[in-house]
């Protein structure tokens, strides 16, 4: 069902639809109803996607939704429709590829309109109300599109048709490629990775111009490598994006991008995904390379997201960027607001605060500083600066906050989960099983499962792959069956609801087109998007092909390892391009160089020191389980094996670290 907003309010957990709801727009939910009516009336729809996070969604609300006679034009010559991008992750996709066809970029808020059919036939993203510093007013916009859906409709007709048929090869861009025909070279791929990234980083901790967005899966690309321009370059990003106004140093917690090169200047949303994608980066990356303070980054991130994103349900999908209307209100500071919020702290107290979070006069954004840390200070507070960092944490609750969007998104809670296993402690540990079931709980129902716990919009590839490869981290973490029993139930419904053409087999490894982002029994698209391609979260095809690998490797199960095998072949020629697709090669290797280690047995030294360990493209099964690489093998002893064959059981940390090297060092 997609009614009007207004017409069923209660239903919408999209903090997003809801802002809309007095708008003086009559705005339609997504869905098959809406576009009826379009055609019903032979109206074209206007199509607006953003987020609850967005601040120039909520400038282009203001400027020109609020407006009543836009509101009016409106409601009287289109069927206008409202998307929460982040609750439908598949149109946003469909609709994204057309803003870059038509405009050569894209970002939010975005603004399409189609047919009655949903086919797009003019793409953009934010529209002053007025023409405005180049750009076309929303108004006179309005005008010209209902003119030409009055007396030039061949043409808006033909348009469409165009663009329709460049989207369907943009978004369905690996049905275009030809599957590899000889094995593909995955040390040559990774080493590729690795020198594209140390000839991209840059003294400031980036990969290139800003804006700078973090891209967890690009440092993690590189802890692989021990080389010094490698550990340069993973050191220098990690060090630029906790050290500088990215991460929040009040409050935790890292911001959505920086719009500058140094990171100083962030825009100031914060969503659950960055920090699950992030914490597990840091964590990883200090376990490693033994860099305490990393850790500290890591547990502080999910420190925050514990007491800032927590609801009943799960965890919140973001915070936004604006608070009191105004763009990071609630984050900048002048140094007269730091002097006031420390009022009766000694002068060297006051001073070292101003010099240690760098409060200027000048500032960064309009006369305001972001706080970030000067040279040489450490990241956790000083005993000195402990009570003003506190009293300055007190003052910036006082102020006016941003909203937060309650809905719990099923894939960025499985990322969370991720994280909080890789902190490695049992109050972690905890939280993270504890998250795992509730979301079986809140996010499945009705033999499905769903993307918020509204259950409102079938859960889509990506939310089931994360899933999947959630439970299989708890499965390595606790050696209880329990998880592994679910993550192939999980696995089970990925390919039944998202799975194209017929299923690949060990037998029959050459068949199937790969993993659809949306549900199969999704409607009102024009075409049935693929996310392949990786960005600030890895994309739908690496997930699965992550989470149907390591669940193979698990089972010993060759039927399975060859659907993960097969979205590497469909995939092959994105290989030869590893920036664009990161995740894509971290999952591949599982698919096609995954190595198990078994440990059979109460936990021991030899499991204790593999949960220590950051190792690539590894499963690891421990406990008295009823996995086949466990059955017949002595209890405390180390098995690593890598396609069906085991080296000799080894009982010391020193010979399974050598067995791990020969198997890892697999060409």
């Amino acid at each position: 069902m997609s009614p009007r907003l207004r017409d069923d309010p209660g239903a919408l957990g999209s903090l997003y639809l809801r802002q809309h709801l007095d708008n003086p727009v009559a705005w339609w939910a997504w869905g098959e109803d809406a576009l009826a009516e379009a055609r019903r009336l032979d109206r074209p729809v206007f199509l607006s996607v953003g987020y609850a996070a967005c601040h120039w969604c909520h400038v282009m609300a203001h400027e020109s939704f609020e407006d009543p006679e836009v509101a009016r034009v409106l409601n009287e010559r289109f069927v206008p429709i409202k998307v929460d991008r982040e609750e439908r992750p598949d149109v946003d996709a469909l609709y994204m590829a057309a803003v870059q066809l038509s405009s050569g970029h894209g970002g939010w808020p975005m603004s399409v309109f189609t047919l009655p059919d949903g086919r797009p036939f003019l793409a953009g993203t934010y529209y002053p109300p007025r023409d405005r510093g180049g750009l076309v007013g929303f108004a006179r916009l309005l005008a010209a599109v209902d003119h030409a859906w009055g007396e030039q409709r061949t043409l808006v007709e033909a348009q469409a048709d165009e663009l329709a048929d460049a989207i369907e090869r943009e978004v369905r861009l690996i049905d275009h490629l030809s599957p590899a025909v000889r094995p593909v070279d995955l040390a040559q791929v990774r080493r590729g990775l690795r020198d594209a990234l140390v000839e991209r980083a840059d003294a400031d901790g980036g990969f290139g111009p800003a804006p700078r967005f973090p891209r967890p899966s690009y440092l993690r690309a590189l802890l692989e490598f021990d080389d010094d321009d490698a550990r340069r370059a993973l050191a220098g990003a990690l060090e630029a994006m906790a050290r500088r106004g990215l991460y929040d140093h009040l409050d935790g917690g890292f911001a959505r991008y920086s719009v500058d090169a140094l990171w100083h200047v962030p825009h100031f949303e914060k969503m659950l995904s960055d920090q699950a994608l992030l914490a597990r980066c840091y964590l990883e990356a200090a376990r490693a390379l033994g860099r305490s303070e990393w850790r500290e980054v890591g547990l502080a991130t999910l420190d925050f997201v514990e007491r800032t994103l927590r609801t009943p349900d799960g965890y919140a999908a973001a915070l936004d960027a604006d608070a009191g209307g105004v763009e990071g209100g609630h984050v900048t500071w002048t140094p007269e607001e730091v002097r006031e919020a420390l009022a009766g702290e000694p002068p060297a107290v006051v001073e070292g605060a101003l010099a240690r979070w760098t409060i200027t006069d000048a500032g960064d954004l309009e006369g305001r500083s972001v706080p970030r840390l000067a040279d040489g200070e450490p990241f956790a507070n000083p005993p000195d600066l402990g009570g003003a960092a506190r009293r300055l944490a007190e003052a910036r609750a006082r102020r006016a906050q941003p909203a937060r969007d309650d809905k719990v998104v099923l894939e960025w809670n499985a990322y969370l989960a991720q994280a909080l296993l890789a902190a490695g402690t049992e109050p972690h540990r905890s939280r993270a099983l504890g998250l795992l079931e509730g979301l079986w709980a809140t996010h499945r129902a009705e033999s499905r499962w769903w993307r918020t716990q509204h259950r409102r919009v079938a859960a889509t590839a990506g939310d089931l792959a994360a899933l999947c490869d959630a439970h299989l981290d708890a499965f390595v973490a606790t050696g209880d069956d329990r998880w592994r029993d679910r993550a192939r139930a999980i696995a089970d419904a990925l390919v039944e609801r998202h799975w194209e053409g017929p299923r690949p087999s060990a037998r029959a490894p050459d068949a199937g087109a790969g993993v659809a982002t949306p549900d199969r029994e999704t409607l009102g698209l024009v075409t049935r998007p693929k996310d392949v391609l990786d960005g600030a979260t890895p994309s739908a095809h690496a997930l699965a092909t992550r989470a149907l690998a390591r669940l193979a490797l698990v089972d010993a199960d060759p039927d399975r390892l060859a659907l993960a095998q097969r979205l590497v072949a469909l995939a092959a020629t994105l290989l030869e391009h590893p920036l664009a697709v990161p995740d894509l090669v971290e999952a591949a290797g599982f698919a096609l160089q995954g190595v198990e280690v078994a440990v059979p047995g109460a936990e021991g030294p030899l499991a204790r020191h593999l949960r220590s360990l950051v190792v690539p493209r590894t499963v690891v099964i421990t406990g008295e389980g009823r996995s086949p690489l466990l059955v017949g093998r002595s209890a405390g002893r180390a098995y690593v094996c890598r396609a069906g064959v085991c080296t000799a059981p080894v009982d010391d940390p020193a010979a399974l670290d050598a067995a791990l090297a020969e198997a890892l060092a697999w060409r």
